[in-house]
């Protein structure tokens, strides 16, 4: 059956579908969860707060029949979710479903990578942000060497998983350490993608000056290896690919800070609340677990969802200046997901 074609005011498609499972995490991350904000006495939330699984199903059908054809699970970390490979099993089943992808740091993917391939998970997102021990360490504030991480990458690599690895660089945090990630993933013939530093949340500290661009990476790159454009494989793809040349070994850049992508944005995001965002920056979000658990019609849950997505306009990258980085209210990225 066709699908319709669902546009905002910027006549941007709603294509992908981001699903967030848990807020927790096993990490630290120097920019995303400080330690000194997300302590101990941090109010996660509690479970009966959480989307269930069933609840989760029902809305990636709902956005399936309205044109989205890739989701993704994220969180926090999402393998801390009890029986995530259940779910994965009850996406994977659905109709109109081309692709399923799960970002994750990699702590516990090793020795459920299997499972979750057999469950019909496809591909993964790995976050690792330096090889250096005492760097990643210092980053992820967790005592995880980066050797578990890259562990887990091999066994997923090695139960049919294709991945990604992805490197957020930070100016004199882990920068110096961009040209061995690439020397590193080139050699295991794995995507390996620099995301530049972002003001998502309130808790991260970013400021302009920690911001390693693109063209700054890129070119680092380019004075060891020869590096050619690759064309995007889809509209709304968010990194800026290339490859070395000779090669099918790919590396990327994610550029929201230097260089825009919402005019070609077309992913929709489910908090692990149930809170519907239109935007990874956004502020406020609409409670569609609420209204499911009201007793919202699926004709009804359709509308609300149509009525949401063309009705958007947000395009904060586009807009983004040091003052509104600095004083707009922005939801945490361990909340909304990546």
């Amino acid at each position: 059956m066709q699908q319709p074609v669902i546009t905002d005011k910027f006549g941007r498609v709603l294509q992908d579908l981001r699903i967030s499972v848990t807020d927790r995490c096993n990490f630290r991350c120097r920019y995303c969860m400080p330690r000194e904000i997300f302590g101990k006495d941090f109010a996660f939330l509690p479970k009966d707060h959480l989307l269930t699984f069933e609840e989760i199903e029902r809305l990636a059908n709902t956005f399936l029949n309205l044109g989205v054809k890739k989701i993704r699970l994220t969180g926090g970390e999402p393998l801390l979710r009890k029986d995530l490979a259940i779910l994965i099993r009850k996406l994977a089943s659905l109709d109109g479903l081309e692709d399923i992808g799960l970002t994750t740091n990699g702590v516990l993917l090793g020795k459920m990578a299997k499972t979750l391939k057999e469950a019909g998970l496809k591909r993964v997102n790995v976050s690792l942000d330096a090889l250096d021990d005492k760097t990643f360490m210092e980053i992820n504030d967790s005592k995880v060497p980066s050797h578990t991480v890259i562990q887990s990458i091999q066994q997923a690599k090695e139960a049919g998983l294709t991945i990604k690895v992805n490197m957020v660089v930070k100016k004199g945090m882990n920068d110096h350490e961009i040209l061995k990630m690439a020397n590193y993933f080139k050699k295991m013939d794995i995507t390996l993608r620099f995301i530049e530093f972002m003001d998502v949340g309130q808790s991260n500290g970013w400021d302009f000056k920690h911001v390693v661009t693109k063209k700054e990476i890129h070119d680092m790159i380019a004075q060891e290896h020869d590096i050619e454009p690759v064309d995007p494989e889809y509209i709304g793809e968010v990194a800026k690919r290339y490859k070395y040349r000779g090669t099918d070994t790919e590396v990327g850049f994610i550029t929201s800070v230097s260089e825009s992508f919402c005019s070609s944005c077309t992913r929709a995001r489910i908090a692990a609340d149930g809170h519907f965002y239109t935007c990874l920056f956004a502020g406020t979000g609409f409670n569609l677990k609420e209204l499911m658990r009201n007793g919202m019609t699926d004709k009804e849950l359709k509308n609300t969802i149509i009525n949401r997505w063309q009705n958007r306009e947000d395009r904060y990258s586009d807009e983004r200046t040091e003052e509104t980085a600095k004083n707009r209210k922005k939801i945490e990225m361990s909340y909304i997901g990546g």
